[in-house]
């Protein structure tokens, strides 16, 4: 690792300690909406979360910073991050506007989650690494610290990139096997953060039907499937909707017992946190507070 990447992932005044992250955060497309009527909801919910003992709250979907603020308003200690700011979707000089904003009313509470989204979903998609890379030029033009950005990064190449270039990485839809493989290339200090999705149902077919059904889409972008076939699985298991060895590695399901140790896999292969995204039969922009409640408690 860079000197440059030692001193992105740790701790100083630029950065948000791990600590302050935590061991535990939620991942929601529910958390950011730009209609004023759902501002008090999101405000509530974040307020319950840190009440809650979560450290971060990750704006699903490509978030801009200023979502960030109803859930900063109404909270003293919770970060909130996007998870993630497409790069295509918003320009560098409008990230780093709205970075400024937001820590000019809230210090030290957010974090620039970005990501290099997917061809299928930008049309303007052509080389995404060096795009990426562009970016970061961009934010640092602009005084936005690396300390204060993660990236959303599954291949080598884009985790050897959180390293040197912002606080670290957080991979979506992994297993804790990547997460091992991460913190082996990443080193010590870089923030590791995997989403990990929930569905807290005991009986085998309908927790795998529910994750069937969130994971469809994503087995239609090929940088995650790309990175299944990476890990070890194979065209068999990326066929009819994952089989149940992908579903069960990529999803924790079960009884709290289950739930937990899956989530503590990712732990023990070297994570910081743990994102967790719950999995259900409601509206993707549900905020599932019954379910929070339940994993908080189930995770002590």
């Amino acid at each position: 690792m860079s000197e440059s990447a030692d001193s992105a992932g740790s701790t100083g005044s630029a950065g948000i300690s791990k600590e302050a992250i935590g061991r535990y955060g939620v991942w929601s497309i529910g958390l950011r909406s730009d209609d004023p009527a759902r501002r008090g909801e999101i405000s509530e919910a974040a307020a319950e979360l840190e009440e809650l003992g979560y450290g971060t709250a990750w704006l699903g979907g490509s978030s801009a910073p200023r979502n960030a603020l109803p859930l900063l308003e109404s909270t003293s200690r919770l970060i909130a991050a996007t998870s993630i700011t497409s790069i295509w979707q918003h320009n560098a000089e409008a990230s780093a506007g709205g970075y400024f904003e937001v820590e000019a009313a809230h210090p030290g509470r957010f974090l620039l989650g970005l990501g290099m989204s997917h061809a299928k979903l930008a049309e303007q998609y052509r080389r995404p690494l060096s795009a990426l890379v562009a970016y970061l030029y961009a934010l640092d033009g602009a005084g936005v610290p690396a300390g204060r950005r993660v990236l959303a990064a599954l291949g080598p190449k884009a985790l050897a990139l959180s390293a040197d270039r912002s606080l670290g990485a957080i991979p979506y839809l992994t297993t804790p096997e990547h997460t091992a493989q991460a913190r082996a290339l990443l080193g010590a200090a870089p923030l590791l953060a995997p989403e990990l999705g929930v569905v807290l149902e005991t009986d085998p077919a309908r927790a795998r039907a529910l994750a069937r059904e969130h994971l469809a889409f994503y087995l239609s972008l090929p940088n995650y499937t790309n990175n299944f076939l990476r890990l070890g699985f194979t065209e068999e298991d990326l066929r009819d909707g994952g089989s149940d060895r992908l579903i069960d590695a990529l999803y924790a399901w079960g009884d709290d017992d289950r739930v937990r140790d899956h989530v503590d896999a990712f732990l023990q292969a070297g994570a910081d946190h743990v994102a967790l995204q719950v999995i259900d039969d409601g509206a993707p922009d549900d905020l599932p507070r019954e379910a929070w409640r339940k994993l908080a408690h189930l995770l002590g």
